[in-house]
């Protein structure tokens, strides 16, 4: 029985496909005033990381116990939405899962930027930026900081080229088309086209390298949630101190990088009027794919209460009990039902995957994905199996300061900032790739 919503009907051609793709890219209404207000919050955050810099980490909320805080809780998150790329692009990309073709490339652009600032916010954790030489030149291989930051920087280049090469002949058509791209602009159209004229072995090699990209970026993927998991699992603290926070991450993961794409997909569909190519059946299919990871997530989640909670170990039984009834109770809980158990009930009703429904569930799954890596970070430094005494107040207590705070700001708007960039330069949605798959012929010249 085919349940999918019914779909306008519309005639498209390689023209019109051009024409609809490309119009977005010349028009720069409202464009210039988003990209000043982005600006302008980097500067601000800017200004707080100098006065991070200048007066050293005492400036935040960070002490001797909560030395994890804010800006770790920023990693963890930044790298899951990142994930979504390695999901869509590759791991759906390999099972031949064909609808994924106009919405590929946006999960591509969101993998490289969260996965980009990701790096960042680890450089901005270490209070000074020249502490990255250290990992570098005294690195030890024990060390699952160097682990991570080769992982991060593996996927970082994997995903820039499974952006890159699937748009080559794109690239190729904006080099003719884009007449109003400034020299420059036109200049690197010609430059990432490599001369690609779609000759069949042209097509051949390129569909080659990238199948091989595909399988690659999948264990790296992997690797990077599994190894960020295991900065936290390798250290001595209750609620940390468990086998399965690998697959829990990542599955985490798959959850917050689901709802970031559906929320991209639908700002993309309205404000560049796509509504021939992010149709209601990809909100429709994401909406079960999203229903999937997040009960996958809510297996992991249970089996990382459960066990604790059943052995009740004093350390552990002192951390549950902050989340499920203490001070955390409400974090917690809301984290889980919003981000959780609320959207696989309402997702599996169909009127709740329509476009804008499922935008404004996806919108409170990712809030709850941070407040949840919030939860993760926090509490469990807040609880070390030293007690904290005789230290002065604001040691037993964490709270972000306002330079933490606006730090954050400017790690999201620059996130922000490489979207709407790279939305803006490159085709979002695959010109060649949707006429292949609706068997249009075209030609393109050189």
């Amino acid at each position: 029985m085919n349940d999918l919503p019914e779909q306008k009907e519309t005639t498209l051609s390689f023209e019109k496909i051009k024409q609809d793709v490309l119009r977005p890219m010349q028009n720069h209404r409202g464009l210039e005033l988003w990209i000043v207000f982005l600006i302008t919050v980097i500067s601000v955050g800017a200004w707080a990381y100098y006065v991070q810099l200048r007066d050293g980490l005492g400036v935040t909320g960070m002490r001797d116990y909560v030395s994890w805080g804010l800006y770790i809780a920023n990693f963890v998150f930044f790298v899951a939405v990142s994930l979504v790329g390695m999901l869509i692009s590759s791991i759906l990309g390999l099972l031949k899962v064909d609808w994924i073709a106009p919405i590929s490339r946006i999960a591509e652009i969101i993998a490289v930027a969260f996965v980009a600032v990701a790096g960042l916010v680890i450089v901005l954790d270490m209070g000074r930026p020249d502490r990255v030489l250290n990992v570098m030149i005294h690195g030890r291989f024990q060390s699952p900081i160097l682990w991570d930051v080769t992982v991060i920087t593996t996927y970082l280049v994997i995903s820039a080229l499974l952006l890159i090469l699937p748009m080559i002949p794109d690239l190729a058509i904006c080099k003719k088309e884009i007449k109003t791209a400034p020299p420059m602009l036109k200049k690197l159209y010609a430059i990432l086209s490599f001369g690609y004229t779609n000759t069949p072995e042209q097509h051949k090699h390129l569909h080659k390298m990238i199948r091989t990209l595909m399988v690659l970026i999948v264990p790296v993927g992997l690797a990077i949630h599994t190894v960020t998991s295991w900065l936290f699992a390798a250290t001595l603290r209750n609620g940390w101190d468990t086998t399965i926070f690998g697959p829990y991450f990542v599955a985490g993961a798959f959850v917050a990088g689901s709802a970031a794409l559906i929320i991209a997909m639908y700002f993309f569909r309205v404000n560049y009027k796509l509504q021939d190519y992010i149709t209601e059946l990809h909100f429709d299919k994401m909406g079960k794919l999203m229903v999937a990871v997040c009960l996958v997530y809510l297996y992991f989640n249970v089996n990382e209460f459960l066990v604790p909670g059943y052995k009740m170990k004093t350390g552990d039984g002192i951390h549950l009990k902050e989340l499920f009834t203490g001070h955390w109770a409400i974090l917690f809980w809301s984290s889980q039902l919003f981000g959780n158990i609320i959207p696989v009930i309402l997702l599996v009703t169909k009127k709740f995957r329509k476009p804008l429904p499922i935008m404004i569930i996806s919108i409170f799954v990712l809030a709850s994905a941070w407040f949840k890596r919030y939860v993760i970070v926090i509490p469990t430094m807040l609880h070390p199996h030293l007690p904290i005494q005789n230290v002065p107040d604001n040691y037993q207590h964490y709270f972000p300061s306002s330079v933490e705070i606006t730090v954050t700001v400017l790690s999201f708007a620059l996130a922000l900032l490489i979207i709407t960039v790279l939305a803006k330069i490159f085709p979002v949605v695959p010109i060649c790739e949707i006429a292949d798959q609706k068997g249009i012929d075209y030609k393109i010249e050189e």
